[in-house]
């Protein structure tokens, strides 16, 4: 079970390297199979068509932001996870006090108005990195 939940040592320092050099998002990109199959592992999921999963990167849009902050795991029908590129995860403050976030599959990573986003339909997100810098 360790084995499912981590990668090996080698790989986590070329995740950790990787990250410096080129960022969150190529990190991502790079290590997506791994990290999706990890998360299918923990979770004892196995893709099918009707029950499809993949890790793209978060796009962090809002508060002076606009950046890859992390990953998460998609789910949904093959067809259209396959459509998903990444995450955005606008955020505004509401109240005064209160920082929400949303977290939508989206089908492109050029994502610059929070206004305009579009979900893709029938996809969610089913699971969450959390990158240890």
């Amino acid at each position: 079970m360790a084995a499912v939940m981590l990668m090996s040592t080698g790989a986590q320092g070329q995740v950790r390297q990787i990250i410096k050099i080129l960022g969150v998002g190529a990190a991502v990109k790079q290590f997506a199979p791994e990290i999706n199959r990890a998360f299918n592992g923990l979770t004892g999921h196995k893709d099918t068509n009707a029950s499809y999963s993949k890790v793209v990167p978060i796009i962090s849009i809002g508060i002076n932001t606009r950046d890859a902050i992390g990953a998460a795991q998609v789910m949904g029908t093959k067809t259209q996870v396959d459509k998903v590129q990444a995450v955005a995860s606008p955020e505004a403050e509401f109240l005064g006090e209160v920082r929400i976030r949303a977290l939508i599959p989206v089908d492109s990573v050029n994502i610059t108005n929070p206004k305009e986003i579009q979900g893709v339909p029938g996809v969610g997100v089913s699971g969450i990195v959390d990158l240890k810098l």
